[in-house]
């Protein structure tokens, strides 16, 4: 794992071949991860515009698995458009450094300050995207997620694409009714964590 950085420290490429080397780069996972990771790879190469809203069958995002060391839980947020409980994250739109995608999403989504991204990332996921109340038609969300972490006393600020956040452990997830894809995002973000904390 590379070191701690902030939204400041992220400047780099940002084009489709960089996206790309992130997927190669991820860590080994389960069978499903690296079931996601040819997956994605495949799409990519398929698909020229896969960092853009505008391929409609699918696009890149980015999520973060917000961890407070401290506590060991996560934080999720209830998602307005989804209507389930999920780690924050969101479109790529263009940008293809999904560590800098993941950073911003979980800045904007939990307003907390001083928040750290690690790369490689931890997990990725391949999955429909289903708008609740289906003004959105479903595609594909080829999420690349990275391990980020909440500065001591993190204060949580939502914003309007969630009706709440929540700081969670790993037992506590089956009572939030999250799929098997949360669950593994955030073992895999613990199981980085104390390799880089032992």
């Amino acid at each position: 794992m590379s070191a701690l950085r902030g939204s400041g420290e992220l400047a780099g490429p940002d084009d489709l071949a960089a996206a790309r080397a992130a997927v190669v780069a991820a860590r080994p996972g389960d069978p499903s991860h690296e079931d996601s990771r040819a997956r994605i790879l495949a799409f990519i190469d398929a698909h020229p515009d896969a960092l853009h809203r505008t391929c409609l069958e699918g696009h890149l995002t980015g999520s973060a698995a917000v961890l407070d060391p401290t506590t060991r839980q996560v934080l999720l947020l209830f998602h307005t458009k989804v209507q389930r409980w999920l780690q924050p994250g969101g479109h790529a739109d263009g940008d293809g450094n999904l560590a800098r995608v993941a950073l911003r999403e979980a800045e904007e989504e939990t307003g907390i300050e001083g928040l750290g991204v690690l790369a490689p990332a931890v997990d990725l996921d391949v999955h429909v995207f289903h708008h609740a109340a289906g003004t959105e038609p479903d595609h594909l969300h080829l999420d690349v997620r990275h391990l980020v972490i909440a500065p001591p006393g993190a204060v949580v600020r939502g914003n309007e694409e969630s009706e709440g956040l929540r700081w969670v452990t790993v037992d506590e997830l089956p009572n939030l009714d999250v799929d098997l894809g949360t669950v593994r995002m955030v073992r895999a973000a613990l199981a980085a964590w104390d390799e880089l904390s032992p």
